[in-house]
Formats: structure tokens, sequence, C-alpha cells
């Protein structure tokens, strides 16, 4: 049986994995085959942290620009989005036999412990699915970015941002079907190109701490265990 390449990996989900195309909240069906893609790489034998963002209900930025809402405490609706996706994950892993925690970085203490680092690494100890909502308890900051302060802090050896599309292309490849794909990016050509598949201080937190970044499509099957087993998908960023 295949053998996980890394120790500890983070994976970034965005909001948009819990629902349907083109859709809003949270769907069953496409929660439980996200829970399932997980396990499969937990059965490869890494510990797993998971950063999940908001999107499906609320991006903080844009309904601030189209409520009138100011973007501080549109953000924190948006924040409160991550720990709800984070509590139905919870609960789908679980139903599937494998235990998991939800650590925020918004205290919430009905439904998810609060973070600290410590408590996290313990709970990677103890073989649990670590899952990490409320982005970094700030406004103004991503949840990618988030995902990336949670990968340095924890010592991940890798963070897979797990997107819709099959990597990092030179253009938007639904508006430009000849967009090229990228295999393989240093952060310095991510930085310098421009390209927006994670907010510039995410690619930066990375490279300052050596973390590896895979960007693939969560949807192919196969892709996150060929990614942990260090075969060649989507977009390696080193």
């Amino acid at each position: 049986m295949a053998k996980s390449k890394y120790n500890r990996i983070l994976l970034k989900l965005s909001g948009q994995s819990f629902c349907k195309a083109a859709g809003f909240g949270i769907d069953g069906t496409a929660i439980k085959s996200i829970a399932e893609r997980i396990l499969n790489i937990c059965k490869l034998g890494p510990e797993v942290g998971v950063v999940v963002g908001g999107g499906n209900f609320l991006r903080g930025e844009s309904f601030s620009e189209a409520s009138g809402i100011p973007r501080n405490t549109a953000d924190y609706m948006g924040m409160l989005a991550t720990i709800i996706n984070g509590c139905a994950l919870q609960e789908t892993l679980e139903k599937l036999g494998h235990p998991t925690r939800v650590l925020s970085a918004i205290e919430v203490p009905a439904i998810c412990e609060e973070f600290i680092r410590r408590r996290a690494l313990r709970h990677f100890e103890q073989g649990r699915i670590v899952i990490l909502a409320g982005g970094t308890g700030n406004p103004f900051f991503t949840t990618d970015t988030c995902a990336a302060l949670r990968a340095s802090e924890l010592d991940a050896d890798l963070l897979i941002k797990a997107t819709k599309v099959a990597g990092v292309y030179s253009d938007d490849p639904e508006k430009k079907p000849n967009a090229e794909l990228f295999e393989k990016l240093s952060y310095g050509d991510v930085l310098k190109k421009n390209l927006r598949i994670m907010d510039h201080s995410a690619i930066s937190l990375c490279r300052d701490n050596n973390i590896p970044i895979i960007v693939l499509n969560i949807f192919k099957k196969g892709n996150m265990t060929k990614a942990i087993c260090g075969e060649k998908v989507g977009t390696l960023i080193c």
C-alpha cells in the first residue's frame, strides 16, 4: 500500500467544497464526499489538519461592498461561517468513524475548542483530525493566510490548497481556455507573476518557513492521495 511522503499535512478547503457547484450553504452529499477524501489520506499515515473557508455562506470583503456593513464586522461574520462549516465537517468525519476536533480562533465554547497550538499538537498525537476554524481571528486576513499561518505554527510538511481547477494557470482557465497550467513554480515566481491563486502574504509565510504548497483539483478522485505520496499532480510551489 502507498505511504505518505509527509508526516503532517495541512489541507485548505474553500467553502465552495461544502455545496453544489455555484450553490449556497451545505450539501450533505458534497460534504460526505470531501470527508471521504480526507479519510483516504489519513489511511496513508500523515497527521491531518484542515483549514476551512466560509464562502459558501459569506465572503467578508464582497459582502461588505454589497451591503454597506463595515469590513471589520463583515469579516467576523465570515469567520463565523467557517465555524459552521468546521462543525459540519467534524460531525461528518466522526459519523464515518474518525475522531476529530474543531479548534477556533474565535471562542465559541458551546461547539468548539479555542485554538491553542499545544492543544492542536496533542490532538495530532492522539490521531485526531484537527479542523481549524475562525480564520486567524482577525479581520482583513483571508483563510489562505490563515492556512499558511497554521501550517507554520503547527510545523506542517505540506500545505495543500484544494480548488476546483487543476492547479495554477497563467490566467483564468474558465475565461481563457488556452491559459498555461504550471507544473512547478517558485514562491518568487508566484509573487513576480502576480498569480492570484493565494494571497501574497500566504505565499510569503510559506516561503519563509519552507513549506511547499500543492494546488490541485480536489474533485478529481485520487488527486490528494497522489500529492501526499509524492506523485506529480496539480502545481507544486516551493
